[in-house]
């Protein structure tokens, strides 16, 4: 793909000072260098029906305003909501079941007009609680109907762990169906990573009020929303349907109040509907950070309700900074499109100090301040790099998370990063020229890694200054020298900073031509991809996946937090006793290392003489061996190829399956097994695969199989009349038709259908040459499948 590097000046200048009242907000941006468009991710993935599907639902669903959010509460036991409700509402649609549940749990709900939501444990919303809603109005904003809306805000609390609830809410035209909702276990939990939704970047035109670009927005929005929610999907699916919530490092849509039409807040409301539109976020919570596509529009406000919200870090427009704590980590999620360091600072001291037993500490921001992008090497990024991070190490951060170069990468454990003396004096717009220079490529080849046209011998000046300035921010020195086993680092005092790409494929940027000091690893392929996080009381585990193929582009690495002592291993083996109780879900190969491992840890336990080394190596062993299971992968979604329409032959229809899962081959009799059935008649019949080794579940296909060629003969023995006699076809048919012209093309044939062996054509024109073919049909399930015709039988008529 060709790219065009461009880039665009944030707007306000980095407070390097902790001087207070900077509100300066950040818009940075560049040109994609590509994308995925959803029609092809469906192909990759086998999910054509899928996307066909998508398509024909995409008109209601990109008008659909009131589509609900969740976002993780305060703690594991609340949850947060929000959605909108027109301002005019009626209850045509509404759920009456629910309807009555609310009356009777709370009588006098019915008193005020607000939305209501109700949440209860199981189908039947046992111990249900009603919350009614806090109702802000959206300001500015009308939809093609002009319809103008609420804004509402639920939260839940008194969540038990492990428990399926229900939920209904009131969208202004009564109350939805229930969804399900299912909370998981806080010792060891997962939580799913990703950067830069964007919905609506895929979009190349500018914001004009046109109809070219509003039906150019639709496209864009409808393929963009498409591989995001396959991107969660499989995600969700990689953890075995565990993951306790999704962690978003940032723009979430692509148009901006500056840049939409008219600087109409509405125009991005589409991206809103197409952001929310999968349905897995129905019952996935997302915590989502501010980037600079949704820093300038309250709607990101208005649709998100965020817990412990701060004024701290507020630009004005989207609110501040805020956490939430989930088992035994910390989650502070910070707005650093305001750019008063001074404001993030004491939010996050405040954040610890109220969570001091938090064992992990994560932070999310948009900005890739330890990145390896075309963004990475931009002076406002690395000057925020240096003002954030001391207070980082200041309250014990172990991992960075963020997003905006639309590239995957993972640095090293970093630990007293300083901007030189030099690099302190340059403006955020100090080397656009340069910049755009260094990557800018106008060649008609795919890059993953722009091309470097700033050469080292380069004797120009302010070359020679741009390459000077990118020597000073490698951080060589800030690279931590960590006891290290494979890819597990050992009790750290650095911090490990994650850079996720996109995870919808709306745009994808180079790797820039020169790899950081400080990147451990990095990837670009224009691919979607995600990031699985599992957190248990002393490791901290990262797996990297690409949506497509369900590959992995980083090796799994991991934080571990201990002293080699055996109240940390008899932990992990009362942690690793509770994976025992779902041995089958994982791979045979990982399963069994995995046993091993913890027979191993539970030896060494047991042991009162062991070593402080055994006790660490058991412990890492154990640790290591639980992060590499593997999940069984279902078959339930799988592409099936081999199911064209057979002929009948009199005997059972067998066809070769062609079976792919996740992009892989599946071998028959190694990895499933297939029983046929109904297939030696014509008609409907079925293929069940059952899967077996390292798959699981099962898929039932069908195919077709026709009627084979029959033969017949026409006489003509009365006047405009043709007596046809076919050869009862084999098979259980369904009957004949019979197809008959003046022409041997059979332009302008008419044809008749008949159960009997026997049929005569009647008021054909006399003393003319007729053509006949007839062919055998069996009708199954509303659907006629057809034979292959007789050959042409030539007759004249009386």
């Amino acid at each position: 793909m060709t790219s065009k590097w461009r880039k665009q000046m944030m707007v306000g200048a980095l407070s390097l000072t902790l001087a207070a009242g900077n509100m300066s907000s950040v818009f940075a941006g560049a040109a994609p260098d590509g994308k995925t468009n959803g029609s092809d991710l469906a192909q990759t993935m086998g999910l054509e029906t899928q996307w066909n599907q998508w398509k024909s639902n995409w008109n209601s669903v990109k008008n659909d305003w009131t589509q609900i959010s969740l976002t993780p509460g305060s703690t594991a036991s609340e949850l947060n909501f929000a959605w909108y409700t027109p301002k005019q509402t009626d209850d045509d649609s509404s759920n009456q079941q629910v309807a009555a549940q609310v009356a009777k749990v709370a009588p006098r709900a019915a008193e005020t007009k607000v939305p209501k939501l109700i949440i209860g444990e199981g189908r039947n919303m046992r111990n249900a609680k009603v919350y009614e809603a806090k109702q802000t109005p959206v300001e500015n904003e009308k939809d093609a109907e002009g319809k103008t809306y609420n804004s509402n805000k639920v939260e839940v609390s008194g969540l038990k762990e492990n428990t399926t609830y229900y939920y209904s809410y009131d969208n202004g035209n009564g109350y939805t169906d229930p969804e399900a909702y299912t909370t998981k276990s806080t010792n060891n939990f997962n939580f799913v990573f990703v950067g830069d939704p964007q919905i609506g970047s895929s979009n190349e035109l500018k914001g004009t009020d046109s109809a070219e670009f509003y039906n150019a927005q639709s496209d864009a929005v409808r393929s963009d929303a498409f591989n995001w929610s396959a991107t969660l999907n499989a995600a969700v699916e990689k953890t075995g349907n565990r993951a306790s919530f999704v962690v978003s490092a940032g723009d979430q849509i692509q148009t901006t109040k500056k840049k939409a039409p008219n600087k109409n807040a509405a125009n991005s409301e589409i991206e809103y509907a197409g952001y929310l539109s999968p349905d897995i976020l129905k019952s996935l919570p997302v915590a989502t950070s501010v980037g600079n596509h949704d820093a300038d529009n309250a709607n990101y406000t208005y649709h998100f309700n965020t817990p412990n919200s701060s004024e701290l870090g507020s630009n004005g427009i989207v609110g501040g900074d805020y956490y939430f704590t989930y088992g035994n980590a910390l989650f502070m999620m910070l707005n650093t499109q305001d750019t008063n360091v001074a404001e993030h600072k004491q939010f996050i001291e405040k954040a610890v100090a109220e969570n001091k037993d938090c064992k992990w500490r994560i932070v999310t921001l948009h900005q890739d301040i330890y990145g390896s992008a075309e963004h990475s090497n931009e002076p406002e990024i690395t000057n925020l790099r240096y003002a954030l991070t001391p207070y980082f190490e200041e309250n014990d951060v172990d991992v960075v998370l963020t997003g905006h170069d639309h590239a995957y990468s993972r640095s090293k454990m970093m630990l007293g990063g300083k901007q030189s003396e030099t690099a302190k004096a340059y403006t955020d717009d100090e080397f656009d020229e340069q910049l755009d220079k260094d990557l800018d490529y106008s060649g008609d080849q795919t890059l993953f890694v722009a091309p470097g046209n700033i050469k080292d011998d380069t004797t120009d000046p302010a070359e020679q200054k741009y390459l000077a300035y990118l020597k000073s921010i490698m951080d060589d020195s800030a690279v931590e020298a960590v006891k290290q086993a494979g890819k597990t680092v050992m009790n750290p005092e650095g911090i490990l900073y994650m850079t996720a790409s996109s995870s919808s494929g709306s745009k994808y940027y180079d790797l820039v031509p020169r790899k950081q000091t400080y990147i451990a690893n990095r990837w670009q392929e224009d691919v979607p991809t995600y990031s699985i996080v599992n957190v248990t009381g002393n490791r901290l585990t990262i797996d990297t996946y690409r949506t497509d193929t369900d590959e992995k582009i980083d090796d799994t690495f991991s934080i571990l937090k201990n002293k080699g002592d055996k109240a940390s291993l008899n932990s992990s083996i009362k942690s690793a006793e509770d994976v025992q109780k779902a041995k089958n879900t994982y791979t045979t190969a990982s399963y069994k290392a995995f046993e091993q491992a913890l027979q191993g840890a539970k030896k060494v336990a047991a042991d009162k003489y062991a070593a402080d080394t055994e006790i660490e190596n058991a412990l890492k062993a154990l640790n290591d061996a639980k992060t590499a299971l593997v999940k069984k992968l279902s078959i339930g979604n799988a592409y099936v190829a081999g199911l064209k329409t057979r002929v009948y032959t009199g005997k059972k229809q067998t066809p070769s399956l062609t079976v792919k899962v996740r992009g892989k081959y599946l071998k028959k009799d190694k990895d499933y097994t297939v029983v046929y059935g109904n297939n030696t008649n014509t008609g409907k019949a079925y293929a069940k695969i059952t899967a077996k080794g390292d798959y699981t579940g099962t898929k039932t296909v069908y195919f077709y199989i026709a009627p084979k060629k029959v033969t017949a003969s026409v006489k003509s023995s009365s006047s405009k009349q043709a007596k046809v006699t076919i050869k009862t076809a084999a098979g259980k048919v369904s009957g004949y038709q019979i197809k008959f012209a003046t022409n041997s093309k059979f332009k302008s044939a008419k044809t008749k259908a008949t159960t009997k062996t026997k049929y005569t054509l009647t008021s054909l024109k006399s003393k003319k040459t007729y053509y006949v073919k007839v062919r055998a049909y069996k009708k199954v399930a509303g659907k006629t499948i057809y034979g292959a015709y007789s050959k042409t039988i030539k007759v004249n008529v009386k």
